[in-house]
């Protein structure tokens, strides 16, 4: 006996719509956000540090239903500009390890607990002996994308192996520290961003896994984030800009955040996207960092020094 398959009408982002309007699906990413991103939760996520430096757990993923995957969850989106941005993402999640290390490298000398949290450890001979709690939980994402793309495709793939900007150390070791700190954050924002817009596009077991990516991005933004306030409490946002935009010199390859984003969205195949998939990527990122900076503003010198001791002098 054939079943027809009923359209879901609620999901992860509220109402669902077979063909939505641009309105429709600006409300469903506003429905996400309101929904993940509160400062209840990102308290909880940041305050959550702690407990890890000291005991740490990778999140748990939810069951999900990966044989149910199909196209038919993909909504609003063109199924070969999705697979694409699938592709971007597998690349730019593969070389996790490289991350890992490098942000180790930088935070060692100054917070030894945190280069553990997204470093792990490593012996006298500098090879790796556990990873850390960031790569434990951000190492399960290629694979999943991998599956996603399976199940929608029928086919294999491999991502391409991405060289990763290594350590370069100046003689200002806390100066190196914010610099790489801040693309960090940026580059979780970034990843935040993309899987709460794939959840608005989406709808069930395909959603359920882009949520459990979302999730793990906002965790791991809100720890380096709130980190990062604690570590440098005398950051404005002219300081910010600065050292987002300015060009690297000396021995630094030349990184600044225009040139980080071009390459980016290149890689998500951006000019293959429609208008209204570009313009509500856009409010995605603006109505996130809205309620990201509300958050911010919560975090006061006093909470931040409670909650990860006093800061060490530099």
């Amino acid at each position: 006996m054939l079943h027809t398959l009923v359209p879901l009408t609620e999901d992860l982002a509220g109402q669902s719509h077979p063909n939505p309007s641009y309105l429709q699906t600006q409300r469903r990413i506003r429905f996400l956000i309101d929904k993940y991103l509160t400062v209840e939760k990102l308290r909880d996520r940041l305050e959550d540090l702690p407990i890890q430096f000291a005991h740490p757990q990778p999140r748990p993923w939810k069951p999900i239903d990966w044989q149910a995957i199909n196209r038919s969850q993909i909504v609003g989106i063109d199924a070969k500009v999705f697979l694409s941005i699938l592709i971007g993402a597998m690349d730019t999640e593969a070389p996790i390890r490289g991350y890992t290390q490098t942000s180790r490298q930088y935070l060692e000398k100054l917070h030894p607990q945190m280069a553990r949290f997204v470093g792990g450890t490593v012996g006298e001979d500098r090879e790796l002996l556990e990873p850390g709690l960031w790569e434990k939980e951000e190492r399960q994402h290629t694979p999943a994308l991998i599956k996603i793309y399976t199940q929608l495709t029928n086919e294999k793939i491999t991502p391409k192996l991405r060289t990763v900007r290594g350590y370069l150390p100046t003689d200002d070791p806390y100066e190196d520290l914010y610099r790489h700190g801040l693309h960090r954050v940026a580059t979780e924002y970034g990843a935040t961003c993309l899987y709460l817009w794939l959840m608005a596009y989406t709808t069930g077991p395909l959603q359920d896994v882009l949520e459990e990516l979302a999730q793990d991005e906002i965790n791991h933004m809100t720890k380096f984030w709130g980190f990062g306030v604690w570590a440098f409490p005398d950051t404005g946002l002219m300081r910010i800009g600065h050292t987002l935009i300015k060009t690297r010199s000396h021995n630094y390859q030349r990184n600044n955040l225009m040139r980080t984003l071009r390459r980016m969205m290149a890689t998500l195949n951006w000019n293959a996207w429609t208008f209204t998939n570009k313009t509500t990527l856009i409010f995605t990122s603006t109505y996130t960092m809205h309620r990201l900076w509300s958050w911010h503003n919560s975090l006061t010198p006093k909470y931040l020094q409670d909650l990860l001791g006093i800061l060490p002098k530099s």
